[in-house]
């Protein structure tokens, strides 16, 4: 290594005295801090302590054991500033790239302080010969890591919800997105932690029926130095360089503050779970933001290259890539994988969230390469008793593999987002020829995927939208994405929608038109709120939130992403609300189980002639409405007392078609059993000219692209029904 005084802005390096080797990160103790940090290549590191004015000190960390390199600093505390410099072999042939003229992040960091600004300082590689070490210093482009300390937190006896996955309704939205432009939120915190941990957003919430966030990333993360070059920035942040620390851009004290975003997300979950909300973390473990061999040095590759990143076999310079980004996080490797389960129990012990949902889940199962079920990160997870009783929801697949679609093939503690439900739904209610069969294998939970398994209906994470991809609104008002402001002449984003603009591309004034639309998105969210299993809502689609055709708004951190609350759709919101009251009511919409054998009998499906539905018709695709049966008298559901979830009887009549179709109820229980019209979502107000109540024999008529749900009293409860 050159001499610290050779360097300008540097003192002389001194060296640290041994203490913990043992303990990863930076740990405050009396009188000074230990540093942990791990490299099997390295044949030196240094930590790099920053003051006010960025002078920078360099401390050696001599003690080596067993892959870490350790060191105890007197006479620094929290808030110190820091990095390291790692000295080592250059070899990119071998897939070494160690470069002391790099300053790099602390893996474990729990804080971190700027981002980065991107020169070509940062490339680890000499830009005119890949094969040479760049001489350039970069701590004047990078972020600081910072050394926190979590004993002063005081938690006022926040416990966790807890919740069943049975009762749980994710919503999936983003920090900023959903405050920005609240205007019930003070603006001095919109889009921070703070912004929705204000009573607005927590009650807003609360009162709408959900029961967990879906946080799109929150791990420190950086933009992509082209999209800086468009004048835009990475919004969706799933470009992760620190899997410990909570982004400071989402802070609203951090920048006066370093530190402080800490405890603004503790605060934020804090006030979530008292408004009996869970914290569900998404979680981008798959790669880094150091992208491929041109990207910048800013962390792992500087490390311990091979170690975190799994290489091209056949050429170690390149990265095996399964994640579309440029590199694949090495989960074949021991040193690895304890970074990962470290940060998973960090998250859950001292920041108190409630689980995860995995980008990308598939790679973090590719030891050798080969998706496995029995890979060693799922062994890790399933041997934790902390991780392993969280919430896991896995995004089950990846790109660029035979093996890359792994639906249905996750461990039976993992929920998944279901792709499939997801592409049936949205075929079937743009009346395209899929069949009731799918519609009701979708609805009824997915038992082709998960029951031979042995795994119950919640395995299926229902969607019918995310993140990636339309909004609701866009959904049925776009057949084409328009992606022109991404600034890639729309090549970008997904081409197969299974969208329908319902007769006119983007914003209309057609009054006909509009209410189609509006019907389209009252079935989706019925079918999607009423199905088996565990339902995801993406945050705006109650409010009808659009993004303008936009199907990758990754880059969009403006208008077309934050949530428009002044143009929201009160009346669909209402919907929705009634939706999740009439699934929190009643336990029929929450099986535990798949319903077999002796218990088959208690989920029926009816034709519009009141007859089973037939073999014929089951393998017909051209079908598109049935009757189902849900009954709540003999549920197998058990509360956790013990006692049965009995229930009402409710029949779901649904009719994908263009035109009407007239229903005779069926006679499911008995001659006498009396219907009662609970919703429709072809006509939210259920309009008084459709008479009821309605018995046994009697005709219905399922108006167009509708789905309608009828309830049946309990016998032995007299009710009171209104119209």
């Amino acid at each position: 290594m050159t001499d610290a005084d050779e360097t300008p802005g540097t003192s002389l390096t001194v060296k640290a005295r041994p203490f913990d080797g043992t303990t990863l990160g930076a740990t405050p103790l009396d009188g000074g801090v230990n540093f942990g940090v791990t490299s099997t290549v390295a044949e030196g590191v240094t930590v790099c302590l920053f003051d006010a004015d960025g002078h920078e000190t360099r401390v050696e960390l001599e003690h080596y054991d067993a892959g870490i390199w350790h060191g105890f600093v007197p006479d620094i505390g929290p808030g110190q500033e820091y990095g390291y410099r790692v000295n080592g072999p250059f070899d990119p042939a071998d897939g070494l790239r160690c470069n002391p003229n790099k300053l790099l992040l602390d893996p474990y960091a729990r804080a971190i302080r700027g981002t980065v600004t991107y020169d070509q300082a940062l490339l680890g590689h000499d830009p005119d010969d890949p094969a040479k070490p760049s001489d350039a210093d970069s701590a004047p482009f990078m972020p600081r890591s910072l050394v926190t300390d979590a004993a002063d937190y005081d938690w006022e006896g926040d416990a966790p919800p807890l919740l069943p996955y049975a009762d749980t309704v994710l919503y999936e939205t983003h920090v900023k997105g959903f405050t920005m432009r609240h205007p019930d939120i003070p603006s001095e915190v919109r889009g921070t932690y703070a912004g929705l941990a204000h009573d607005a957003a927590t009650g807003y919430l609360r009162d709408l029926g959900v029961t967990a966030v879906e946080l799109l990333p929150i791990h420190q993360f950086v933009p992509e130095g082209g999209l800086l070059e468009r004048g835009l920035t990475n919004y969706w942040g799933y470009n992760s360089i620190g899997f410990f620390a909570p982004h400071h851009a989402y802070s609203a004290v951090a920048e006066k503050n370093p530190g402080a975003q800490v405890n603004e997300f503790k605060d934020m979950v804090k006030s979530l779970h008292r408004a009996g909300i869970e914290v569900i973390l998404d979680v981008v473990y798959n790669h880094t933001a150091e992208g491929n061999e041109q990207g910048p040095t800013l962390c792992f590759r500087g490390l311990d290259n091979g170690m975190y990143y799994r290489l091209d076999d056949s050429d170690a310079s390149h990265y095996y890539d399964t994640t579309g980004t440029g590199n694949s996080l090495n989960a074949g490797n021991p040193y690895t994988l304890r970074m990962v389960m470290d940060s998973l129990r960090y998250w859950l012990t001292e920041m108190h969230v409630d689980g995860f949902r995995f980008d990308l889940a598939a790679t973090l199962a590719r030891g050798d390469g080969n998706f496995d079920k029995s890979a060693s990160f799922f062994q890790l997870v399933a041997q934790d008793p902390v991780v392993s009783s969280a919430k896991l929801i896995a995004e089950p697949w990846d790109v660029g593999q035979m093996d890359s679609y792994d639906l249905g093939d996750f461990p039976a503690q993992w929920r998944e987002w279901n792709g499939k439900y997801r592409d049936s739904m949205r075929d079937y209610w743009r009346s395209k020829d899929v069949g009731v069969a799918e519609f009701a294998t979708r609805f009824s939970g997915s038992s082709d995927l998960y029951g031979a398994a042995r795994r119950r209906p919640t395995a299926s994470v229902n969607l019918i939208t995310t993140h990636d991809g339309f909004t609701l609104r866009d959904l049925v008002s776009y057949d084409d994405k328009h992606n022109e402001a991404n600034g890639e002449d729309n090549r970008d984003g997904a081409e197969d929608n299974r969208s329908w603009n319902c007769g006119a591309e983007g914003p209309t004034d057609d009054a006909e038109i509009t209410a189609l639309r509006r019907r389209q998105a009252r079935a989706f969210l019925s079918t999607l709120l009423l199905s088996f299993g565990m339902p995801m809502l993406v945050g705006g689609d109650e409010i009808g939130r659009t993004q303008d055709g936009n199907n990758n708004s990754y880059c969009q951190d403006n208008e077309i992403s934050w949530y428009d609350w002044e143009a929201a759709d009160s009346e669909l919101r209402d919907f929705v609300k009634r939706l999740l009251e009439l699934r929190r009511g009643h336990p029929v919409f929450r099986r535990q189980r798949f319903l077999t054998g002796a218990d088959a009998g208690d989920l029926g499906w009816f034709n519009n002639e009141a007859a089973p539905v037939t073999d014929e018709q089951w393998a017909d695709p051209t079908m598109h409405a049935m009757a189902i049966y849900l009954d709540g008298t003999n549920s197998p559901d058990q509360a956790e007392d013990g006692t049965p979830l009995l229930d009402d009887d409710f029949l779901i009549l649904v009719n994908a078609w263009w035109e009407p179709v007239t229903f005779k109820l069926p006679e499911v229980r008995e001659a006498t059993q009396t219907w009662f019209i609970e919703l429709d979502s072809y006509d939210p107000a259920v309009s008084a000219a459709r008479e009821f109540p309605r018995h046994t024999g009697d005709e219905v008529v399922a108006r167009p692209r509708s789905l309608s749900v009828l309830r049946a009293p309990r016998p032995d409860q007299e009710q009171d029904q209104d119209q």
